[in-house]
């Protein structure tokens, strides 16, 4: 059977897939959520015309010929607004965030006055509008400042909070459970005895899931048994979870047996194998409204599977709208042979210069296992099946990796 390219695993696996449903939560847990429907604003801020500057509010006219001396009548601070409108000749103190009295048309900062007891001599004239905040110069009340799906940062959080929103409506998680399996794994921390090697494939997915907003549920490691996996992938669709991520066991020996496993348990499966390096053996399927992908066990191999098709899958089923990694382009900092049948991922560094392309230098070593490599990548450069030999130089397409 041929293999399946890229493009049509990655279609595959966002095939129907919708928004899960909305809920609402304070502004404090609606980081990095994604918002459910279109929010207007509760409120017009500034609600009123306030002062930018500590300064004298004053009328513009009276300022006309400076320097000018005017009377002080009074100071307006943040909160505390002064009922009164100036007269002509009068000024009023006035601090940043205050409100700007009636009349009062200008703020003339202080440090063109000078105070002289009752009266303020003014040095300096300002126009008319100058250092004021008029009423909703930010927003008024009834525009629509947030979106539907938009991704939430923490200055979408600072504008919600502004608009006078104490919760928001997003839409639910996405809860990934990860499954690892192998006898010959063991915690870190453990010494690990003839043939066993340190589980790290978990906790880099599990990482990889939070940051894009997901429940991360650990499943632990299951021995390489078909009874154990099954088990395992039972206790996945009774957590709720809406993808299951499994690692390992996914190739054909005789020690492989998730695909076995989810044949037990009646996943169908969408595909098995792609036209992807590093990540050949990986699967995709469904257990009911449950999502099943199945990477590879070397840890490289693992982790971009994971970016290029769980990071996606996640985001949809958020509700975002930015679902695909973005394709940015670079020069290339090294020759490359020509590229085989599969679509290949080199994970390579990134330099900057003061102008033009970064440069993307693949590593020396692609091995598929090699930890170090990875996490000193920045980037990965993408290269089509079949594509030819390219020069040091030349233009590539890369994909940016997170740095958090």
């Amino acid at each position: 059977m041929p293999l399946m390219a890229v493009a049509d695993a990655l279609a595959a696996v966002l095939a129907g897939v919708e928004a899960l449903p909305e809920e609402m939560v304070g502004l404090d847990d609606a980081h990095r959520r994604v918002l459910a429907r279109d929010l207007p604003s509760r409120r017009t801020q500034p609600p009123v015309a306030m002062s930018a500057m500590d300064g004298y509010a004053v009328r513009a006219a009276d300022i006309a010929t400076i320097p000018a001396r005017l009377h002080v009548i009074g100071e307006i601070a943040a909160g505390r607004p002064l009922a009164r409108a100036l007269q002509a000749g009068e000024a009023l103190r006035i601090f940043t965030g205050g409100v700007v009295p009636d009349s009062a048309d200008t703020v003339v900062i202080q440090e063109d006055t000078e105070r002289d007891g009752e009266h303020v001599i003014l040095k300096e004239a300002t126009a008319a509008g100058k250092n004021i905040r008029a009423a909703g110069v930010d927003f008024r009340e009834g525009d629509v400042l947030l979106r539907a799906h938009s991704y939430l940062t923490d200055r979408h959080l600072s504008l919600a909070a502004g608009m006078n929103y104490p919760d928001l409506p997003v839409h639910r998680r996405p809860k990934v459970a990860v499954l690892a399996t192998g006898d010959e794994l063991v915690l870190p921390g453990t010494t690990p005895g003839p043939g066993q090697i340190i589980l790290s494939n978990g906790y880099a997915l599990r990482a990889l899931a939070r940051s894009e907003g997901a429940e991360a549920l650990d499943l632990g490691v299951v021995a390489d048994t078909l009874d154990a996996t099954r088990t395992a992938i039972r206790r996945a669709r009774d957590s709720g979870a809406d993808i299951l991520v499994t690692t390992g066991g996914a190739s054909v020996g005789d020690h492989d047996f998730v695909k076995r496993a989810l044949d037990a348990e009646g996943v169908e499966i969408a595909f098995w194998r792609i036209a992807l390096r590093p990540g050949k053996p990986m699967m995709h399927g469904r257990l009911g409204p449950m999502r099943v992908i199945g990477l590879p066990g070397n840890p490289v191999s693992s982790y971009i599977c994971a970016f290029l098709f769980m990071v996606p899958l996640i985001r949809a089923l958020s509700g975002r709208e930015d679902i695909g990694h973005r394709v940015e382009r670079a020069l290339l900092g090294k020759d490359l042979a020509s590229n085989q049948a599969r679509q290949d991922y080199l994970r390579a560094r990134l330099a900057y210069s003061t102008e033009g392309l970064p440069t993307a230098t693949p590593v020396g070593h692609q091995d598929s296992s090699l930890l170090g490599n990875l996490a000193a990548a920045e980037a990965l450069v993408v290269r089509a099946p079949f594509a030819p030999a390219a020069r040091k130089g030349e233009p590539c397409d890369i994909i940016k990796l997170a740095l958090s």
